[in-house]
């Protein structure tokens, strides 16, 4: 049985502080979510942030929960499927603002989707550093334009951006220890 991983997405509140988790879960190699949950901190979120109108949309069952219990609730949720690495497009912002995850271990999507020896969609044209870095134009919706999603727009919501990250995951097809850890 391949290992299982997670991929998080958070989104903040004009405090900087965290408004909604989305969490996937994964397998290796097989990049394709097997369970999510989702989560809005009740107080975070009161306080609004630029992407509160994402915060609920259809379909979508959020849990409201009060920080603390939000947190528990986050680490008993990774702990049943047996987590031990989470995975994040641009990680050091999502690992900076959840410190109490700070026991698992931490990996970038973004240090292989941004780079031209790891991302074979990045066109040969395209403008790099010598480290082989994107200058630019290396968000998620930039990564999946280059995938062929031509229509795709970020919608700024936890849980379907974490999906979203994990599709990016699967386009690359990179084993889970490619990613660098933070």
């Amino acid at each position: 049985m391949a290992e299982k991983f997670a991929v998080i997405d958070t989104e903040t509140n004009w405090h900087n502080e965290v408004m909604s988790i989305g969490i996937v879960i994964a397998e290796d190699g097989q990049f394709e979510a097997i369970d999510h949950k989702y989560i809005i901190f009740e107080e975070a979120a009161r306080v609004g942030g630029m992407y509160s109108y994402a915060l609920r949309v259809k379909g979508q069952n959020p849990e409201l929960l009060k920080k603390r219990s939000a947190i528990a609730a986050i680490k008993d949720y990774l702990n049943a499927h047996g987590i031990t690495q989470l995975f994040a497009y641009n990680a050091a912002f999502d690992s900076r603002c959840l410190p109490e995850l700070c026991n698992y271990k931490w990996h970038d999507i973004l240090k292989l989707a941004a780079y031209k020896q790891h991302n074979p969609a990045i066109p040969a044209n395209a403008q790099c550093c010598g480290t082989g870095r994107l200058k630019s134009g290396y968000k998620v919706e930039d990564i999946l334009c280059m995938f062929g999603e031509d229509d795709y727009s970020e919608l700024h919501n936890a849980l379907t951006d974490a999906v979203d990250e994990l599709r990016i995951m699967n386009y690359l097809q990179h084993g889970i220890a490619k990613y660098p850890q933070l």
